[in-house]
């Protein structure tokens, strides 16, 4: 491993060495956290934007439409059963989310 200091390519030290492994293990070791807090994000994002239809059923004293609740529930089980940063990816890179109902 090298490290450039001053513009001359040096190598690190065997110190250098294994703190640089370390947090390299440490970051890894989050990989998985951070992926989930993102899909969770953008999952919470698209929950939201059905939260109007939600709010206007009970302002009515009516029922949520059953394609929303649907809807949602899928969302809010888009994370279950996720256990490696590659599943969550996938779904994050395919856009593997549930279809948001056109009518309502």
């Amino acid at each position: 491993m090298k490290k450039i200091i001053n513009g001359i390519e040096v190598s690190l030290t065997q110190e250098e060495i294994l703190l640089k492994q370390q947090q390299d293990a440490e970051w890894n070791s989050g990989a998985f956290d951070r992926a989930i807090k993102e899909l969770r994000n953008t999952r919470n994002n698209l929950l939201s934007n059905t939260d109007f239809y939600v709010i206007k059923a009970k302002e009515n004293n009516e029922e949520v439409p059953a394609n929303i609740k649907t809807y949602r529930q899928e969302l809010r089980d888009l994370t279950e059963g996720l256990t490696t940063v590659e599943q969550v990816n996938n779904i994050l890179i395919n856009k593997l989310f549930p279809t948001k109902p056109e009518q309502i």
